[in-house]
């Protein structure tokens, strides 16, 4: 009788366990690789609450998607490419996660391209930006709904190459920098505009003595004709305030930062009318789901939403679209679905081009505000600059 009695027991108990297991394999696993401790911890944490607000907003608060339980699997590869590598290779064979979104620093994000490719699963990434990853770098299962370093140039030439400019571009020494000033110059070149790159200087990714680089660049640029300009890319706390203790003005000399986190841009203020391009912020683009957006970060955090914070709400719009669109997320079925597939974003529409995965959108030219109401009310929007204004070519060797 106990025999028949155990035997009852363990039959429940693989019962349940088989049910447990299928309901676990129905959920929709993604796993977030992202660069939670280091310098890019603050674009880490945006890119991580920007997908949960992208996937409350888009299913409604359920987190569910075509009855599936939406699961997001975090993991801090420290900004280190090896580490990175591990950790999505861990995330598609053990987690046997659908799909993954990352990361944070643009040489882990290279590190993992080659690992979505063997494992025959899609990677979607943001924030990283470098030009390689959708260029000589590229396969077929990298999905970048991040800007890359060329629409960020293409947009800065439209700021800074109005008539006859020498710029001298400073920039970290890393994929993100290399990239950045590269397609910078591209971009000058492509606008056959006058503007021209007349000095580069490139210092390691967690300098903070500019002595030297400040004063290269301003022997680089002092005794040209025209405007002069030292435009800064730079991933992590601006240089702008450093450099401009040397006081490049007495060389009639001016400064230039892209867009950045907002923390970073409050010491914009000390800079009114300084124009520059821009991902996003938060009061340029006008639609629902970036009104939802402000309206909901606000509230929850006393702060307006941040670059990041709009990126990892696109990437959760392109995976929500995604699935819909492909009614369900085998790989192949992803991919035939998300080649030149359109989907909504805070900032406005996006498209992945069909040619390289990368997600076509607009940008953004400002000029920092000489006041405003408010600790985060930095920026004026000078114009809004379309798709269709922003050539970016295709690199990968599709």
């Amino acid at each position: 009788m106990n025999k028949i009695v155990a035997s009852a027991i363990l039959a429940a108990g693989m019962s349940m366990g088989l049910a447990g297991s299928a309901a676990f394999s129905a959920d929709l696993k993604i796993a977030l690789i992202y660069s939670k401790s280091g310098p890019l911890e603050a674009y880490a944490n945006q890119t991580e609450t920007g997908l949960k607000f992208g996937f409350e907003y888009l299913t409604g608060g359920t987190m569910t998607l075509d009855g599936r339980k939406i699961v997001i699997l975090p993991k801090d590869d420290q900004g280190k490419p090896d580490v990175a590598k591990s950790l999505l290779e861990r995330a598609y064979m053990d987690d046997n996660v659908d799909l993954a979104i990352g990361t944070t620093s643009s040489g882990a994000t290279l590190a993992m391209l080659p690992v979505a490719e063997a494992a025959k699963k899609l990677l979607i990434v943001a924030p990283a930006v470098a030009d390689s990853i959708t260029g000589d770098k590229w396969n077929r299962y990298i999905f970048r709904t991040a800007r890359n370093s060329t629409q960020d140039a293409l947009a800065g030439a439209v700021a800074l190459g109005k008539g006859d400019v020498s710029i001298g571009m400073l920039a970290q020494d890393y994929a993100f920098g290399r990239d950045g000033v590269a397609a910078f110059k591209a971009a000058l070149a492509e606008a056959h505009s006058d503007a021209k790159v007349v000095f580069e200087e490139y210092a390691p990714f967690a300098t903070t003595d500019f002595t030297a680089s400040a004063q290269r660049l301003f022997d680089a640029l002092k005794d040209r004709p025209g405007r002069k300009i030292i435009a800064i890319i730079w991933a992590g706390p601006s240089p702008l305030a450093e450099i401009a203790n040397f006081k490049p003005e007495h060389y009639g000399i001016a400064l230039s930062a892209g867009g950045n986190i907002l923390p970073v841009m409050k010491q914009y203020r000390s800079f009114p009318g300084m124009e520059g391009a821009i991902y996003y912020y938060y009061g340029f683009p006008k639609n629902a789901m970036n009104d939802w957006l402000v309206t909901e970060h606000q509230k929850r955090f006393n702060m307006p939403p941040d670059f990041f914070t709009c990126g990892g709400m696109a990437a959760a719009s392109a995976v929500v679209t995604a699935v819909k669109k492909a009614g369900g997320t085998d790989t192949e079925k992803l991919i035939a679905a998300m080649e030149g597939m359109e989907f909504d974003t805070p900032k406005g529409r996006m498209v992945f081009r069909k040619d390289d995965h990368q997600a076509l959108q607009s940008m953004y030219v400002f000029k920092v505000k000489s006041g405003g109401k408010d600790e985060w009310d930095l920026l004026d929007l000078v114009r809004e600059i379309t798709i269709s204004e922003l050539p970016v070519p295709i690199r990968n060797k599709r």
